[in-house]
């Protein structure tokens, strides 16, 4: 892998910082690649480079976010890395997806409108999956684990984790996922 050079990082963190700003404070329908160029301070053209669309920008805010919490699961300390039970492990996902998902709920539900057409593709919806269904078949080898991995994580929908959390935090949220977990794992 290439190192990047440090025009290029700090561009690239500085669109990354102002998609964020105006997703706060505009929503995703008012974030343009010329409205976060100019707030960036960098080219439209260096935006579309780095990028290529909204799509691809909002893929990569994601990703950052979600880092840490793949790092975790890879490497961290049980239950949500290695080390724990399978069942240990999914639950605390989920929770940590849950924690994740609020806080970044304007990002989530941008993200969801712009990889739209391929949401379930997107690669860090893959990784998610692919650990999820993972520990289902560790779980349940019987099981359709693909299906109930895409169940799983479809609890986290930008529109559904704000009406949930809006009427009972992040605890509600947790609590449903855990139950529908335990539900189908069983």
């Amino acid at each position: 892998m290439a190192v990047e050079r440090a025009d290029a990082a700090r561009n690239r963190h500085a669109i990354l910082r102002a998609a964020e700003e105006l997703l706060a404070q505009h929503g995703p329908e008012r974030v343009s690649l010329d409205a976060v160029a100019a707030r960036a301070g960098v080219g439209k053209g260096t935006v579309f480079r780095r990028f290529g669309n909204r799509t691809g920008l909002f893929q990569e805010l994601l990703a950052e976010r979600a880092a840490r919490l793949g790092e975790a699961i890879d490497s961290g300390p049980p239950p949500l890395g290695p080390g724990a039970a399978p069942t240990e492990r999914i639950l605390s996902f989920l929770d940590e997806l849950a924690d994740l998902a609020a806080k970044n709920i304007t990002l989530i539900a941008a993200h969801e409108q712009a990889c739209a057409a391929d949401k379930h593709q997107d690669p860090t919806y893959r990784r998610w999956h692919d650990h999820v269904v993972g520990l289902i078949k560790q779980i349940r080898p019987e099981a359709d684990a693909e299906f109930l991995g895409h169940l799983m994580l479809g609890s986290f929908d930008g529109e559904l984790v704000r009406r949930i959390t809006g009427q009972g935090g992040v605890g509600r949220l947790k609590a449903g996922v855990r139950s529908l977990a335990t539900a189908a794992l069983s």
